[in-house]
């Protein structure tokens, strides 16, 4: 069975910088998951609640930003879309962090081509599987 695509009228492309404008990573227990992304990046991030969820927020300066969330339908999960953290100029630094906060690294240190950079896969404290990006 072939899946029915609805042609539209072209328009010019949108050519945005960046695809993701925001992330939230869902969390269980709220202080161990902020405690854990605080070691490994060496932050403290900014908490607050709203509208009965926990938020705690990335320090972001300028781009894409996100936080750490808990609250109703919030649910860690290992097989929903892959997110990307940025490993800074190695990942290795951030990676090298990640069991002693807790977290379980679940494909180590990987290059994609010498283009694009490496990735490492990882389980965070609360059972998300997230990943780690960098140039080297």
């Amino acid at each position: 069975m072939k899946a029915s695509v609805k042609h539209v009228k072209k328009e010019k492309p949108m050519n945005l910088k960046h695809y993701v404008n925001w992330f939230e990573i869902p969390a269980y227990n709220f202080e161990r998951a902020v405690s854990f992304y605080n070691h490994i990046y060496n932050i403290t991030m900014d908490v607050t609640e709203i509208n009965g969820y926990s938020m705690a927020f990335f320090p972001a300066k300028r781009g894409i930003g996100g936080a750490v969330v808990a609250g109703e339908g919030c649910t860690p999960n290992t097989t929903g879309p892959l997110l990307y953290l940025n490993g800074g100029k190695d990942l290795d630094i951030v990676l090298n962090k990640i069991e002693d906060a807790g977290g379980r690294i679940i494909m180590n240190k990987t290059l994609i081509n010498d283009a694009v950079g490496h990735f490492a896969l990882f389980m965070d404290t609360e059972g998300n599987r997230l990943a780690l990006h960098s140039k080297n």
